[in-house]
């Protein structure tokens, strides 16, 4: 059977080839929309199917885009992968993703699988706060993006990190606390030090001799029961907040086997907002950051860097959500 071409796309919806063209790469602006709808319809009737390394012979490009992320079954970045998955499919984009675990030699073999697949440009969620070598490859490879993490002067799509460390220490101070302990990601990651920050300056700058403490560990629950076992045997704070929900669960089930309760004995605070933070049998307080948003914000901003070689950085807005895990009393 002879395969359908953009020709016969074209006659059967009554549309110049050229516009047909456009429309089922995705790019439909100055279009009509009832002509998007019926090239569309006539396409999937005739079933028509792009020729990806055809186009790209022609054009330049294989409107493949590639994506690294520490690990895709950490819900947040997983999250924003199908957001930014989706929104690239509407525009005609496939998305490969590549888990670096956060080392070093499975990002250099995920990078070099991309440019052989000649992608268009590399969407990178695991970049470190010193990061040559990211710095290296986006001077000589194909347009990055950062997405989650930052580091040096590349473009970026994060949450406000340090804003939402700020209500959360603003937060931690209404309720009356006076010591608190942060359970830190790693170093090297941003948004553990934006959001350590923004907790740290918040609370302090309250003023009465407030005292926080920061211990380093990681974003998964083991890394949250560990740190919460320190935190205990160094003497039981007022409040902690952990830069992670999936931590701020792990502290939460140590509290739980040493019969202190969040809410009550200690004001517990966690960051993302995960579906499951609010169905604990103590609903976790957690700052949440809009993950579809971003998703939908970086496939915007890295298809302007594969059109323009230009975008702006952007802070996706946070906001607080106060559950029961914090809910000391002011008189506390």
């Amino acid at each position: 059977m002879k395969r359908a071409t953009l020709r016969d796309v074209a006659l059967a919806s009554g549309v110049h080839v050229s516009t047909v063209s456009r429309i089922l790469r995705g790019d439909s602006e100055r279009v009509r929309p009832d002509t998007i709808v019926r090239v569309r319809a006539h396409a999937d009737a005739l079933g028509y199917s792009a020729d990806r390394w055809a186009a790209s012979l022609r054009s330049g490009r294989t409107n493949l885009i590639g994506m690294l992320v520490p690990r895709i079954t950490d819900i947040v970045l997983a999250t924003v992968f199908e957001a930014f998955e989706e929104e690239a499919a509407r525009n005609g984009y496939l998305v490969l993703v590549a888990s670096t675990w956060d080392a070093a030699d499975r990002r250099a073999a995920a990078l070099a699988r991309f440019v052989s697949q000649r992608v268009d440009g590399i969407v990178i969620g695991d970049s470190r706060l010193n990061d040559d070598e990211v710095e290296d490859f986006a001077r000589s490879g194909p347009p990055v993006l950062l997405i989650s993490r930052r580091t040096a002067d590349l473009p970026f799509v994060t949450g406000d990190d340090y804003g939402g460390g700020a209500q959360a220490g603003h937060h931690i101070a209404d309720v009356g606390a006076k010591s608190a302990r942060v359970i830190a990601g790693p170093d090297y990651a941003s948004t553990s030090r934006d959001r350590v920050a923004g907790f740290s300056d918040a609370f302090l700058g309250r003023g009465d001799g407030r005292h926080v403490e920061v211990l380093p560990a990681g974003f998964d629950l083991d890394s949250g029961r560990r740190a919460m076992e320190r935190v205990i045997e160094a003497g039981v704070p007022d409040a902690v907040f952990v830069v992670n929900d999936f931590a701020a669960i792990g502290a939460m089930s140590t509290l739980h086997r040493a019969g202190i309760v969040p809410g009550r004995d200690i004001a517990v605070v966690g960051y993302n907002d995960i579906p499951i933070s609010a169905q604990l049998p103590v609903p976790l307080s957690s700052v949440r950051a809009d993950l579809s948003a971003m998703g939908r914000t970086a496939f915007q901003s890295m298809r302007s860097l594969i059109d323009t070689k230009t975008t702006e950085s952007v802070f996706v807005e946070t906001k607080l959500v106060v559950r029961e895990s914090s809910s000391l009393s002011p008189a506390r």
